[in-house]
């Protein structure tokens, strides 16, 4: 057989422990388990009938069945632009401060082959999501983790990133509300990060895929209706859409930012991979530089729906957080009733849970024999770097009963 030398970017993507909780799945459902899989963040919920519609009309017409390439999807781009200006009350030129994704971890996977070169530091949260350490060492890049503890309520401490590090960095990836955590930010926060990255140069990159599940308590931090932000114009205006912030908000002039979105979570379209990179001109066109040598643009019907989802009807949006919150409240009633004391998340469809003893520093044991002895499914916050340890991740994708009899399973588990 020829020796196939391969490259040594590879070396740090074979380990992936979500794969192994994929053969830790097979197992247990060869075993005759039942699976309850609270593993993965993949909605559960539809899209809307409007957004189907608008793609099941795209069939049947010939013209898109081609290539699509950029000027085709000057529509998808001012959507975005406009769903942003109406959102975050910031002004976005769609022709080049927008390009369309397949969903958001195309632009945080792409985006460090536009930045770092080989030996590069990126900065990354930790825990965070795995694929923006993947992006990193397909760059040949270096990683800084941020630690994310909670005492600091899962923010980064920027002051204690060493000035040598900082020399040979290039970029910052920020994420919230934050996966695995459920963490939010303030805008405070933000600036912050803003000030920081303009002191040493980098770009600041937010991934942004949850910016609409969000929970209706999150007022005592001080970001809702009563908030103001500053559009390009610089006339205050207020942000009466959300109640977490765009990176943008901090630098409204897109100086050295750039937010990833995607239609996954607010609008349950996962399976039809798109989102959007949204900011700073030169950092897009870079991304797009990268783009355009690895792949054309989605079906032209999968974009109308997307048009048909930022325009359309945001009633769909409303329900989807009412369902999570209630999924949210449920599983976290049952987790106190066997005594396992978690914090309640403001955002995002996640509970991070810390482990009890004797489980407290092995997660991923903790994961792969939950799901042998009883059939549940949860991520190893080790799976998200080494400040995971000692949590677990659970995904709210099931309906309330169901997420109920996942607790009851893990009660005569841990008893």
């Amino acid at each position: 057989m020829t020796n196939i030398q391969f490259a040594k970017r590879l070396q740090p993507l074979k380990s992936n422990v979500f794969a192994d909780m994929d053969r830790a799945k097979a197992v247990a459902l060869a075993a005759g388990r039942e699976l309850i899989d609270l593993s993965l963040g993949s909605s559960d919920l539809p899209a809307e009938a409007h957004v189907i519609e608008a793609i099941a009309q795209s069939l049947s017409d010939r013209s898109t069945h081609g290539y699509l390439l950029f000027n085709g999807t000057q529509g998808f781009r001012e959507a975005a632009a406009n769903w942003y200006e109406q959102k975050f009350g910031i002004k976005v030129d769609p022709q080049t401060e927008v390009l369309p994704l397949i969903g958001s971890q195309e632009g945080t996977a792409h985006l460090p082959l536009a930045l770092l070169n080989p030996g590069d530091f990126a900065l990354l949260l930790d825990p965070g999501y795995p694929s923006h350490a993947g992006g990193v060492h397909l760059a040949s890049g270096q990683i800084y983790p941020m630690p994310l503890l909670a005492e600091n309520g899962f923010l980064p401490v920027f002051a204690d990133i060493p000035a040598p590090v900082l020399a040979q960095s290039r970029m910052m990836v920020l994420s919230y509300p934050h996966n695995p955590t459920s963490a939010i930010a303030p805008l405070s926060f933000f600036q912050e990060a803003v000030a920081f990255c303009q002191q040493h140069n980098l770009a600041l990159v937010h991934d942004f895929p949850y910016v609409d599940l969000v929970f209706g308590e999150t007022g005592d931090w001080g970001l809702g209706t009563r908030d103001w932000v500053m559009n390009s114009s610089q006339s205050p205006i207020p942000n009466t859409q959300s109640l977490v912030p765009s990176i943008l908000q901090a630098d409204p002039e897109k100086s050295i930012s750039i937010e990833f979105f995607t239609l996954s979570k607010s609008y349950n379209m996962g399976g039809f991979r798109i989102g959007y990179a949204i900011g700073n001109a030169q950092l897009i066109n870079a991304l797009r530089q990268v783009k355009a040598a690895v792949d054309f643009n989605q079906y032209r019907g999968i974009l109308n729906g997307a048009i048909a989802a930022l325009t359309g009807p945001q009633a769909g949006v409303k329900s989807a957080v009412a369902t999570f919150q209630g999924r949210r409240d449920a599983f976290i009633s049952a987790l106190h009733r066997i005594g396992w004391s978690v914090p309640t998340p403001k955002a995002t469809m996640y509970i991070w849970a810390k482990l009890p003893s004797p489980w407290s520093q092995n997660s991923i044991e903790f994961c792969t024999q939950l799901v042998k002895q009883t059939g549940v499914a949860v991520s190893p916050g080790a799976g998200f770097g080494k400040s995971g340890e000692g949590y677990v991740r659970f995904a709210l994708v099931h309906e309330p009963p169901l997420l109920e009899t996942a607790v009851e399973r893990i009660a005569q588990f841990l008893h």
